[in-house]
């Protein structure tokens, strides 16, 4: 009874211990979700206020607000291009390491460029320019450089791809267009003697065909014999006399 006691114990501790640990995956998944709601909407509103100052302000406010927005683009593309391929092509890990470290760079600039949009000093802003505007090349290039690599690399492998299987393709269509002479022109089959059928008794072609065939075997060694010819059946001409006209010559 004891042990049955404590093995339902232990069910309900590993039941309750389970329900904790799914409770706690899920609150942290939704606020994984929340948070990432959040930083959208926060990039979509800091991005379209940016693009609104870059247009409506001129000077110093207008090209800090330009060059926030060319770096934030160009660092948002670039990391959703490789996030996107390196789940194909395990290679683009290491261009991801690399893309952290320029992202730190990148934050650092940005906030930078931040706070210059709040200083007041415009004289100060004025000779800042130049510096973070370089900067901002430099990482925005660099930035394009990986992303346009990862695509280049992605889209030689399709097309090396697609080149193994247009010849994989052919040669199939080849192997089914190629049929054997035996295939195309089946083997005849040997000629058949025809039927023969058997003739009624007493009837004039199996007379015909006797005589036709000759004598019994037993009468195969000798010699045929020749019919005096049936005077009667001759054919007789014009110039012909008949046989009681004809007269003795006289010696006389």
């Amino acid at each position: 009874m004891d042990v049955v006691i404590l093995i339902v114990a232990l069910l309900f501790v590993a039941f309750v211990a389970l329900g904790v640990f799914v409770s706690v995956k899920a609150v942290r998944a939704a606020k994984r979700g929340v948070d990432r709601t959040i930083s959208q909407a926060r990039r979509t509103v800091e991005d379209t206020t940016l693009r609104a100052r870059s247009i409506g302000q001129t000077g110093a406010a207008g090209e800090l607000a330009q060059l926030r927005l060319r770096l934030r683009t160009s660092m948002r593309a670039t990391q959703e291009a490789l996030q996107a391929g390196v789940a194909e092509d395990a290679s683009l890990t290491e261009s991801i390491e690399l893309f952290q470290r320029l992202s730190a760079h990148g934050h650092e600039l940005d906030d930078e460029l931040r706070q210059l949009e709040r200083d007041p000093d415009r004289v100060r802003v004025a000779e800042r320019l130049p510096d973070v505007r370089e900067r901002t090349e430099r990482i925005t290039h660099a930035a394009d450089s990986l992303r346009w690599a990862a695509r280049d690399r992605a889209r030689k492998f399709a097309e090396d791809d697609l080149s193994s299987l247009s010849a994989q393709i052919d040669v199939e269509s080849g192997a089914l267009r190629h049929w054997s002479t035996a295939e195309e022109r089946p083997e005849r089959e040997p000629m058949r003697e025809p039927m023969m059928w058997p003739e009624p008794e007493g009837s004039g072609a199996g007379a015909a065909g006797a005589e036709r065939a000759g004598p019994a075997s037993g009468d195969q060694g000798g010699p045929e014999a020749i019919e005096p010819p049936d005077t009667r059946r001759q054919q007789t001409y014009p110039w012909q006399k008949a046989p009681g006209q004809t007269r003795p010559e006289t010696t006389t």
